[in-house]
């Protein structure tokens, strides 16, 4: 792959590239350039928004570089401070390393495991000792560490700020050291970070690694980063049957969104996807390839077919009228919801019927009293045999 198709490729979908001048010049160098990103296993399952980044360092593997995925075991016991209004609870260390497990089994369902290296970052980390940690945190002064946003924030605001916090970015730093890393992916929100190790990198005498920055994919809703904790994620472990209905519960405008960080189709083939859409098609049948792209990504193509049949019976075959009545209600509990729309006339005859088993979300029979709809979604809303809804949640 020549120079030109490599750096289209690296920057499809990517929000920056630092520095772009310096990654031409080491594409020039003619030899498999050492990539970089690091994963602290803080949670024991991945969903799309991790996959952004990983679908990216597949685009350097087809470009012939050596990819390096790093699970941050030592990193993930200080929690990374990023985004945080608050000090993280650490994870224990038995913790960490059954969530470590868990991503390898996961992360070769996007990665050739023949063209990755795992690495742990306690394998120096580790062996750094507390003078070593001296002497790297001798690095940094407290002034170029509250340049960062979120901790500048927290003191402005006379939010605590541990000490041990300062030491995740030169950790983070580090470990690009160690590696001799070419270039460190990460996101948008990670950019102190990553530029942290550029420094330490000219420190260490060895030449900078460049940063490519990753949007944040927006979860479900459209709105919001994908979390787990919002509630708008898709689980690259969840069943094909929910990971497709999930996708097919987009928006319009978010498909597109999700074409261009997920999906493995060039450049050329969204476009003409696009201009299908735009002369007329119904941008569900292409929410369908989107949905079946994945599925059988993370399960297999017999999975995806299946989960396309059960769809379809579900919404096309009568199972679910086309012409159910649609409505817009506030986002919130499941009971709320039920409610608003107009299928009961109280939250506790909604948890009557939800323990009764006689609702069902999306064709599927809902037994989480608790569960939450988030906005930005639309949802088909069923309670006993005859009542039906789509509920667009705001």
């Amino acid at each position: 792959m020549d120079i030109d198709a490599q750096l289209a490729l690296i920057k499809r979908g990517a929000d920056e590239l630092l520095v772009e001048a310096e990654f031409v010049e080491k594409l020039r160098l003619g030899r498999p350039l050492r990539v970089k990103a690091g994963f602290d296993p803080t949670a024991p399952d991945l969903h799309l928004g991790h996959t952004v980044l990983l679908n990216k360092l597949r685009h350097f593997q087809e470009a012939g570089h050596h990819v390096i995925f790093l699970i941050g075991d030592f990193t993930g016991l200080i929690g990374d401070p990023t985004g945080k209004n608050a000090t993280r609870p650490p994870l224990s260390r038995a913790q960490v390393e059954e969530n470590a497990r868990t991503y390898q089994e996961q992360v070769f369902k996007i990665l050739d495991p023949k063209k990755t290296e795992v690495c742990f970052n306690s394998s120096w980390l580790d062996s750094l000792g507390a003078a070593g940690m001296i002497r790297l945190a001798a690095q940094y002064t407290v002034a170029r560490m509250l340049e960062r946003d979120d901790f500048s924030k927290r003191y402005a605001s006379q939010q605590p700020i541990a000490v041990h916090e300062f030491l995740y970015p030169l950790c983070q730093g580090y470990d690009s050291v160690a590696l001799r890393a070419d270039v460190e992916l990460g996101g948008t929100d990670q950019k102190f970070n990553l530029l942290v190790g550029r420094e330490l990198q000219k420190h260490y005498g060895q030449s900078p690694q460049c940063i490519l920055m990753m949007p944040l994919l927006e979860g479900l809703d459209g709105v919001n980063k994908m979390s787990k904790s919002l509630g708008n994620y898709v689980g690259i472990a969840e069943s094909p049957q929910e990971i497709f209905g999930k996708l097919m519960s987009v928006s319009d405008e978010l498909m597109w969104r999700y074409f261009d960080l997920l999906s493995f189709r060039s450049s050329q083939e969204i476009a003409a996807l696009k201009r299908e859409v735009d002369s007329g098609r119904n941008p569900r049948d292409t929410k369908v390839m989107l949905a079946m792209e994945l599925v059988e990504r993370f399960h297999s193509r017999a999975d995806a077919e299946k989960a396309l049949e059960d769809f379809q019976a579900r919404f096309q075959r009568g199972v679910m009228p086309e012409d159910m009545p649609e409505t817009e209600v506030a986002a919130g509990p499941i009971a709320q919801v039920l409610k608003q729309a107009g299928l009961v006339a109280s939250t506790s005859e909604a948890l009557r019927m939800i323990e009764a088993g006689g609702v069902r979300l999306n064709g599927e029979k809902l037994a989480d009293k608790g569960a939450m709809l988030p906005p930005g979604t639309t949802v088909v809303l069923q309670v006993g045999k005859r009542k039906f809804v789509r509920v667009s949640l705001r």
